[in-house]
């Protein structure tokens, strides 16, 4: 069962997280770390915000899953490159605009999706971006249908997430029992990365891909 630290899910510790949070080196275990954490948007006044509860790293250059595997430099990768704490949003089949976070230091490209969201706050604004008339897990349970609800797309690619109208805070403390972990999705073509255990989400959380 997860462990809630607090009395309010919403706003346990209001606060925003530093960047030394994302420059340390361990990718993974700052992909595990995130979960709990509360991910929000604040764009013409309107605050938005989900708990994340899935997410998946992303360990290049040696990672063949990762846009910057053996170091690609691309117009849309060179976000890849940057600082951790910067936003990498990417569109995927033409349609989705993902969220990523980039970690580590300046040039070593690590980054970790964020696969789905608990909501929080904003719901009806949620609902109104997802065109939707009623609160389920189908509203931010996918990479594609949060960044839609909290209003995030490719033009906040290479957003700072410290400085700017999207940012992470702290949120509630996840015990490590109720972590579950597994292969990443939608990486075929990863060869002996495609079963790295490098997807994790919290246990008997119904906010999560339908995929595990």
């Amino acid at each position: 069962m997860l462990l809630l630290i607090c009395s309010s899910p919403v706003v346990c510790n209001p606060m925003k997280l530093p960047r030394e949070f994302y420059i340390r080196t361990d990718v993974v275990k700052i992909s595990k770390e995130l979960l709990g954490k509360t991910l929000v948007t604040n764009f013409n006044g309107i605050r938005t915000s989900g708990m994340i509860t899935e997410t998946e790293a992303y360990k290049a250059p040696e990672d063949k899953a990762s846009h910057a595997y053996n170091n690609k430099r691309t117009p849309r990768t060179e976000t890849f490159y940057t600082q951790g704490g910067t936003a990498y949003v990417y569109l995927c089949y033409g349609v989705h605009h993902l969220f990523n976070i980039v970690t580590n230091k300046v040039d070593v490209p690590h980054a970790i999706l964020i696969r789905a969201v608990q909501p929080l706050e904003g719901i009806e604004e949620m609902l109104l971006r997802r065109n939707k008339k009623k609160l389920d897990r189908t509203l931010t349970s996918g990479p594609g249908t949060l960044s839609q609800a909290l209003g995030i797309s490719t033009k906040h690619n290479g957003l700072d997430l410290v400085e700017n109208h999207i940012w992470i805070e702290e949120g509630i403390k996840v015990n490590p029992r109720d972590i579950a972990s597994g292969p990443r999705i939608g990486i075929d073509y990863a060869k002996e990365y495609v079963s790295k255990p490098w997807r994790f989400w919290i246990k008997n959380n119904e906010w999560v891909s339908k995929s595990k």
